[in-house]
């Protein structure tokens, strides 16, 4: 499929990374610009009641080849990228026929992408891998999610044969901060339910998630010629050393997997006077997730019993819920997913999200939505890949979908 190939290739040279002190919608301009890209691009290609409103949502509709009546089933991807990792003048490589074995990013600072490293990548041998150029992430968390739902639909749509019902498509902003459904409107929407195209190898079925909260820690110590400041010092950066040092140590994301929650420093910046941490709190399971943050606060009221001079301010906020309970009330939608999986030759891969998506916010807001695969891997950096023979498995879960939902008469 060279257009799904050229399609995303154009994607992630769009730089659409959010930014969390922004607090419109979309938190960039970027976003918006790229969002008026893709309801042009969607009216091209055919897709009727095509919207963008002020808030950065692209909404469409893949009209129905039928008049029987059936469910209106959604897909949908969002426009941002990861804000942890550079995504201007992003560069893509394609890789065709992968021989299996290193391949060179960048020569100037010796960046290799290994199956060494990274063993899923063996996999692939034989197949055209799209790589990045070692200095910024490809954006395929979430550029190639798109690039799928619109392929679909240009395929669906180039042959009307193929009976399906009313498909509605969205693109969302900011949802790597955590936005991405804050004006998400489900009854304008009008799926009954939908799927997000959020997720990672080929294969990968979600629809348990993290429970998740954000998390900010401001320490504001005191300034003092270091000549003269026995006593009377108190440096934040070690106080807020002091503070992370209180959380447990084997709970941070690289010593965890599967079901297990973590702490994450993810982002930090500090002087003696004041220093600023940004965390977030993950885990599975709703009572642990409860402890986690009763632990951070009492973390907090420990470092501000041990310094009586420094002011340490907690800010804490829920951002997502576990999808799990809606979706096991509705779980016809895994069931069609685990047929159209299948169907493409795909055998599912049913796994806990270690993050979240859209959809678990939306099934909270009476829209099921469980994840299907993008294809992509190690998301969020210079070492992200995607093989192209994924993304097409994904385009074709995504018909089958589209498909699956009535023995439509031809």
């Amino acid at each position: 499929m060279q257009n799904l190939l050229n399609r995303f290739l154009g994607y992630a040279r769009f730089d659409t990374k959010p930014d969390e002190s922004n607090h419109d919608s979309p938190s960039s301009i970027n976003q918006m610009l790229f969002a008026e890209r893709l309801a042009d691009e969607l009216e091209k290609t055919g897709l009727t009641e095509v919207t963008l409103d002020g808030n950065g949502y692209v909404m469409a509709t893949l009209p129905a080849t039928t008049d029987a009546e059936g469910p209106v089933v959604g897909f949908i991807a969002h426009i941002d990228t990861s804000p942890e990792a550079p995504s201007d003048n992003v560069n893509p490589r394609v890789l065709k026929d992968y021989d299996g074995g290193t391949i060179l990013l960048d020569a100037k600072q010796d960046i290799v992408l290994s199956p060494d490293d990274f063993p899923d990548l063996a996999k692939y041998k034989g197949q055209t891998i799209i790589t990045t150029d070692g200095t910024t992430l490809l954006g395929a968390d979430d550029k190639a999610g798109i690039a799928e739902i619109v392929t679909a639909c240009e395929y669906l749509l180039a042959n009307p044969h193929l009976k399906h019902g009313r498909i509605r498509i969205a693109f969302t902003p900011d949802e790597e901060i955590g936005r991405g459904a804050d004006n998400f409107d489900v009854k304008m929407f009008g799926a009954d339910y939908a799927y997000t195209l959020d997720g990672g190898g080929v294969g990968e079925l979600e629809y348990e998630n993290f429970n998740a909260a954000a998390a900010t820690v401001i320490i504001k110590g005191r300034s003092v010629h270091p000549g003269t400041a026995k006593e009377t010092m108190i440096n934040s950066i070690m106080v807020a050393q002091d503070f992370d040092s209180l959380l447990p140590q084997q709970e941070r994301p690289e010593y965890t997997s599967g079901y297990e929650g973590f702490f994450h420093l993810y982002d930090t910046k500090g002087s003696v006077e004041e220093t600023v941490m940004k965390y977030i709190i993950r885990d599975h399971d709703p009572v642990k997730f409860s402890d986690r943050k009763r632990l951070f606060n009492d973390a907090a009221a420990s470092i501000r019993s041990k310094y009586r001079g420094a002011t340490v301010t907690v800010s804490l906020a829920d951002q997502y819920y576990n999808m799990k309970e809606i979706i096991e009330a509705n779980y016809h939608v895994i069931e069609k997913a685990v047929e159209a999986y299948r169907k493409a030759g795909v055998e599912p891969v049913i796994k806990p999200v270690r993050g979240g998506t859209d959809g678990a916010r939306l099934s909270f807001m009476g829209l099921p939505c469980p994840n299907l695969f993008t294809g992509g891997h190690n998301y969020h950096g210079r070492f992200e890949y995607i093989p192209l023979q994924s993304m097409e498995k994904a385009v074709e879960v995504i018909i089958n979908l589209c498909l699956s939902e009535k023995k439509y008469p031809e």
